[in-house]
């Protein structure tokens, strides 16, 4: 019985962390999208993760994961390496939006 409460709790609080969190999206696929369009290549996440200096499973964490929390250093890095700005890169999603698309 104590087990499924605790069980419920640290759902309940994930949901909680992910509302609150998902307030920023990476728009880092669009950005090797574009890339990839501009020098008519093929670009990895790998290649993306070495470009910037970030370890390639933060990268992939960034991209695939909905609301994945992240440094200033990594954000910085991408931006140098799609020479870019911030708001490029990164996008405010409104609080009521996060809860109409769960």
């Amino acid at each position: 019985m104590c087990k499924l409460f605790l069980k419920r709790i640290a759902n309940i609080c994930k949901l909680l962390v992910t509302v609150v969190v998902n307030m920023l999206r990476f728009k880092i696929k669009e950005m090797i999208a574009r890339r990839e369009f501009e020098e008519g290549r093929r670009i990895t996440i790998a290649e993306v993760a070495k470009g910037a200096g970030i370890h390639r499973v933060t990268l992939s964490k960034m991209i695939n994961r909905r609301g994945f929390s992240t440094s200033t250093d990594h954000i910085d890095g991408l931006c140098r390496y799609f020479d870019c700005k911030v708001e490029d890169l990164v996008e405010y999603v409104p609080d009521e939006l996060v809860r109409e698309a769960d």
